[in-house]
């Protein structure tokens, strides 16, 4: 079963929803994770973790990664947190881990090098 939810800003971030037949969300997105996007990101996220046991964001296709979208990457883990279901990242560019890495973010939520390696935790 997939689910697609539409572009945050068509020019400058692509959000896709999907979910396995486990109930595992995966948010894939491509572009740029910024404030434009931002409020998007944040809606689909918290959809993603009130509606199964794991959400996995996929940040292959994300070429910059600013402080909003740190914001809501908190923000989705701690809502994840409190219903005790799993959040994880997966195949951040070099640019996004540095930033991942620089502010803490990936001490606290689980970073994968891949999807499929986020997926199977």
């Amino acid at each position: 079963m997939a689910e697609i939810e539409g572009a945050a800003v068509p020019e400058r971030l692509l959000i896709t929803r999907t979910t396995t037949g486990g109930g595992i969300s995966l948010v894939s997105l491509a572009g740029e994770v910024d404030l434009d996007g931002s409020s998007q990101l944040h809606e689909v996220l918290l959809a993603s973790v009130e509606s199964g046991p794991g959400t996995v964001v996929d940040f292959g296709e994300v070429g910059f990664l600013d402080s909003s979208g740190i914001n809501v990457l908190i923000s989705a883990h701690r809502a994840a947190e409190s219903r005790g279901v799993w959040f994880r990242l997966a195949a951040p560019r070099d640019a996004v881990e540095r930033v991942l890495r620089l502010v803490g973010v990936d001490a606290l939520i689980p970073c994968y090098p891949s999807v499929e390696r986020a997926l199977n935790g």
